[in-house]
């Protein structure tokens, strides 16, 4: 296995039309590259299958780190966007015909890396009267048939309130629901323009009164106050959220939205212990942490 450490400023530090650009990222953005035949397996498996990761589409600074423990997020109903985030890199526009092979594909990329947890994530597809949600049923059976030993996670959409696209989805019990709040009440309407914030808390609640054991994650470093990023907890809790996730924002390219600030680890670690404190039972918190980071240690609440 080789290793080449990365500085992250290369590839992430905001561009000029950032406050921050001035600035250096802090010393603790750095993570290691790592080529071993784990990662590499990883890609040649999702090159054989002409499968997508969200790993890849967000520029997760991760992707190192989590391939060679053999875990990767897989990104279903292509790799285009309805919406447009201002912080997220995902290709946006008018997305291909639905690929009602790539369930399948998606087990057997699973079965063939022998992976004990999947997370399943998808593009929203605004254009689909489901917004793709029996796609991601199909992909949990077709999961549960190939390797019923493996724990699954979902990240979905808000699927625009439609309760029973929900419904759908909950109705094949993956082991953990995820839907990401991403930013705080305020700044929703300027950065997720195409979402709404209580809708996607409400949405967790429904998915919590359907028995499944749900997730949410928030980016900060966007221009919210810490006061406001504790109300996304305290909302999160409200509806009976089990598990969060917070990581820093980092601007994928100069026409992204411009990082408002970078948060000391000392933060994360501080707002962890208040979430812990609220009642979570997982909190992963930290500058790096993305939805999917130690996602399989998440399932047992370790």
């Amino acid at each position: 296995m080789s290793f080449i450490q990365i500085d992250l400023r290369h590839t992430t530090e905001p561009q000029e039309s950032s406050p921050s650009h001035s600035r250096r990222l802090p010393p603790w953005f750095k993570v290691r590259l790592q080529t071993g035949p784990d990662y590499h397996d990883i890609r040649q498996t999702m090159d054989r299958l002409k499968l997508h990761t969200i790993c890849e589409e967000a520029r997760c600074p991760n992707v190192w780190e989590c391939w060679n423990a053999r875990t990767a997020t897989f990104l279903i109903l292509g790799d285009i966007c309805t919406r447009r985030c201002h912080y997220c890199s995902v290709a946006t526009g008018r997305p291909n015909a639905v690929d009602h092979e790539e369930p399948l594909r998606v087990a057997e990329a699973i079965q063939a890396l022998n992976l004990r947890h999947a997370v399943i994530t998808s593009v929203n597809r605004d254009e689909l009267e489901d917004g793709g949600a029996s796609v991601f049923a199909e992909t949990i059976r077709h999961i549960r048939r190939l390797i019923p030993s493996c724990t699954i996670e979902v990240l979905i959409p808000d699927f625009e309130g439609n309760e029973a696209a929900l419904a759908a989805v909950a109705a094949e019990r993956p082991d953990i629901l995820n839907h990401n709040i991403e930013t705080v009440r305020r700044l929703f309407p300027s950065i997720r323009p195409q979402g709404k914030y209580q809708r996607s808390i409400e949405l967790l609640g429904r998915a919590k009164q359907m028995g499944m054991t749900t997730k949410s994650g928030l980016i900060v470093g966007m221009g919210e106050s810490t006061d406001e990023a504790r109300e996304v907890m305290r909302d999160l809790r409200s509806v009976e959220c089990d598990i969060m996730t917070i990581g820093q924002y980092l601007q994928p390219t100069k026409e992204h939205l411009a990082v408002a600030r970078f948060y000391h680890p000392d933060e994360f670690a501080v707002l962890k212990e208040e979430g812990l404190a609220l009642g979570f039972r997982h909190v992963e918190s930290g500058p790096l942490v993305r939805s999917s980071y130690h996602a399989e240690q998440q399932v047992s609440g370790r």
